[in-house]
Formats: structure tokens, sequence, C-alpha cells
């Protein structure tokens, strides 16, 4: 079994590689101090389990497991006992060790990293689903001054949500037009727009820099919010 160890102490990932070092079924192929390193690595590659610690500065074990479109089994390291209800809600979570962990019971984990492996994943049912925007044109219209004015989509950089107003912001205006986020928010195609903080909807497209909890479109800088960062993290083609 190929996995990859996620901690963000140099130490832990030691003892961690030590224990998968005296399971002759288990191979490490790389281990990383942060989450973004490791999402990078699984763009690009495929394991078996990963060895995860909760706890990492900027991105949780948590938020980590909810960036994984497909993700392998992972088995949470953790000297926090405060968690385990809350892991067991993600089905590719098998197992919470408890730092400092034994052999024998890292052992124990594999067997039940190896039991879900065996098991056949559940068949999906194939049914008709439309995605928000997915009949729309390539345009939006919007009433200002009983006006009905014609945005296209692509000119559209983000969206921010002020009182019972949004803000419209485009390549050359920003339209005030009262409205919801949420009403908006349906009339757009999930391929380009995309929030990421219950007062912003951006164009995913016209992303020119992310730093820590912010992202920069144009000369706005918008903030993420914990809950919308892993979606945006899937949403990222990372290199």
């Amino acid at each position: 079994m190929r996995c990859i160890i996620v901690d963000d102490e140099a130490t832990a990932r030691l003892i961690v590689a030590q224990l998968c070092s005296n399971v002759k079924e288990l191979e490490v192929v790389d281990a990383f101090g942060g989450a973004m390193e490791a999402i990078k690595f699984l763009n690009q590659n495929t394991v078996d389990v990963i060895f995860l610690d909760i706890h990492m500065p900027g991105f949780s074990g948590f938020d980590f497991v909810q960036t994984l479109k497909n993700p392998p089994k992972i088995v949470l390291t953790t000297s926090d006992t405060n968690f385990a209800i809350e892991a067991y809600e993600y089905e590719a979570i098998v197992d919470y060790l408890v730092k400092p962990v034994t052999q024998d019971r890292f052992n124990k984990s594999i067997l039940k990293v190896k039991a879900a492996l065996a098991q056949k994943p559940k068949e999906e049912v194939s049914t008709p689903q439309t995605s928000a925007g997915s009949d729309l044109g390539e345009e939006l219209y919007i009433n200002i001054d009983r006006r009905l004015i014609k945005i296209k989509f692509n000119d559209i950089q983000l969206i921010e949500a002020k009182g019972d107003y949004i803000e419209v912001k485009t390549i050359k205006e920003t339209y005030r037009v009262r409205n919801t986020l949420k009403k908006v928010k349906d009339k757009l195609p999930e391929k380009l727009f995309l929030q990421i903080h219950r007062s912003y909807i951006i164009n995913f497209t016209k992303i020119i820099d992310i730093e820590d909890n912010s992202v920069l479109i144009e000369k706005n800088v918008v903030p993420i919010s914990r809950s919308n960062r892993p979606e945006l993290m899937r949403r990222l083609n990372l290199l």
C-alpha cells in the first residue's frame, strides 16, 4: 500500500515513517509538512492511505480532507482527543490515532485500512442532474432605473452583498441592485462562479493571486471564509 504522511512537525513525520517501516505492506512514498504541498502531490499521484495530522497552521486536517475530490483512505494522527466523533463523519477517515502511537495500535489501524480498501465501492445511481446556470446563456440582465442592462458573465469580476443590495463589479463598471446574494447565485454558471465568503461571489477565472485567507481579483482583495476554502482549493489546478 502506497502512503504519504502529512504533519507540520518533523519529529512526528519521522515517528510515523518509522511505524510504517515496520509494516511490510506499507510503502511511504513521501512526507509533507503542510497541506498545500500534499495537495499538489496528490493532483499528480495516487496513494492508498494518508497519515494526517489534524492541527496544522492555516489549514486543518479536516479542511485538507474536504479539498480532496477522490480521497484515499485516511488515518488521523493527533495529540488531540476532542475530534474523534467529528472524524467519523468523513467516509474516507478509517481510524483516529492519538499520539504517542504504539506499534501495536498502529498495526491495528493498518488492518482497518486493509478492510476498508477491500470493500467494494458503492454503486452510484445515475440520475439526470442540472447544475445552477447550466441552462443559461452567456449573459445576465439586471434592472437599473427601469432599464434592463445586459452583462456578460465573463465581464463580471465579483459580486458583493451590502445589506439589502448587491454590487455587481464588472471590468468597466459597478452596478448596485436591490437583491440577495443567494438569488443571484442561482442564476450564475457554476463553472465560472464560486461563493468564497457569505458576502462575496467571485468569477473564478479572474483570480490573480491567493494569499493566506484572501484572493486578489483586479484590485479587489476578497476574504475567503474557512467553510468555503476547501471548495476553492478543489477548483484550483495546482502545479
